[in-house]
């Protein structure tokens, strides 16, 4: 493997962390005062978007709505609880102590993301009719942006609609924060340092040796409570 690829929310930050609930409440929330959408439609709404279109943004605009993408943002993502994220030095240096190339991929805005990540404005030029997110063709641009070849590049996300789309692309995925049968599962990112080793080590032409460890690994790694991870940012 040469390249790790991490979504960002209930990934590296963990769901406990409480960010992803209060981005729902935002995104429900602008639709309600900032298109006058009736709170229970907007929900319903919110529902099918993610279901048809990935993401409620997309979904809006398919719908005929406009509204300025740095205002959704803004709404959305400018007053999230970031004060609830501690620094995880246990997993930076796990991190670190990797070779690999690193690099999230997000719906979000770089600047919620912060750095190394490929995200909105990647795919998307302010005043774009279509919204470019994960999955659709996402990781098609992400991996031609980064350069990466996909049977070298491992994916983590918690999202399996994501690790399913990502798997079709050529990746090897890996999910997290829940057990699904027939791919490996970790309960938190700390759980690659039990992968690191048998996983992260091989290379491309040993595609059969990385799947069969892959699921060798899975329950393992899914009951093993001493992988429980804090309320943290890599950042």
């Amino acid at each position: 493997m040469e390249c790790l690829i991490f979504n960002l929310d209930d990934t590296l930050h963990p769901l406990s962390s409480g960010i992803s609930a209060s981005y729902s409440n935002n995104i429900l929330e602008f639709m309600v005062k900032g298109l006058h959408i009736v709170a229970e439609e907007a929900l319903q709404y919110k529902r099918r978007f993610y279901k048809a279109h990935d993401t409620s943004m997309a979904g809006l605009l398919l719908l005929g709505y406009t509204f300025d993408f740095d205002e959704f943002h803004k709404f959305v993502h400018g007053c999230l609880p970031y004060d609830v994220l501690c620094p995880d030095l246990a997993l930076l240096s796990l991190l670190l102590s990797l070779p690999h190339m690193k690099l999230v991929l997000a719906n979000a805005k770089r600047v919620h993301a912060e750095k190394r990540v490929i995200c909105f404005e990647t795919f998307n030029k302010k005043g774009c009719a279509n919204i470019i997110c994960k999955p659709s063709l996402a990781f098609q641009r992400a991996l031609s942006v980064a350069g990466v070849d996909p049977s070298r590049t491992l994916f983590f996300d918690d999202s399996l609609r994501n690790i399913e789309v990502a798997r079709l692309t050529g990746l090897c995925a890996v999910m997290v924060g829940q057990s699904v049968r027939g791919m490996l599962s970790i309960n938190t990112v700390h759980g690659l340092k039990k992968i690191s080793i048998p996983i992260l080590s091989q290379t491309i032409g040993e595609e059969d040796v990385v799947d069969e460890l892959m699921l060798k690994l899975s329950d393992e790694l899914m009951h093993n409570t001493t992988l429980q991870g804090e309320t943290c940012s890599v950042f």
